[in-house]
């Protein structure tokens, strides 16, 4: 992404969005990848900003759910338990903060994030 243009308005909102729909996920199942991936694939030509920030958000939550996985089978030893609520935490506080610098016209990149989608 070109650092030097500044996102209109619009591209900001998207940008938001993008990253606030995430946590759709947590109300409808797969809704944290689903409201990304429409998002990237609706914006992707029309804005290279709204991509990156919708691209991110997916990775995102994919890596996620990859991570949810591994901790499935830890339940069994109770362990799986307090992982699971640490990583819901963690989601939850990577979303807000990405929202905000999305919503200043940052790009933000979300960390523990295995980038699936470039």
């Amino acid at each position: 992404m070109n650092e030097t243009v500044t996102p209109t308005k619009d591209e900001i909102t998207f940008g938001l969005l993008s990253h606030l729909s995430q946590l759709a996920g947590f109300v409808v199942p797969f809704g944290g990848i689903v409201a990304p991936l429409v998002i990237w694939q609706v914006k992707k030509e029309q804005s290279a900003y709204v991509a990156e920030h919708a691209k991110e958000a997916l990775n995102f939550q994919i890596s996620i759910a990859l991570y949810s996985l591994i901790c499935l089978p830890l339940i069994c030893v109770f362990i799986g338990f307090i992982l699971l609520g640490v990583l819901m935490l963690f989601e939850i506080v990577m979303i807000v903060i990405a929202s905000m610098k999305a919503n200043e016209g940052v790009l933000y990149r979300y960390p523990l994030c295995i980038r699936f989608v470039k």
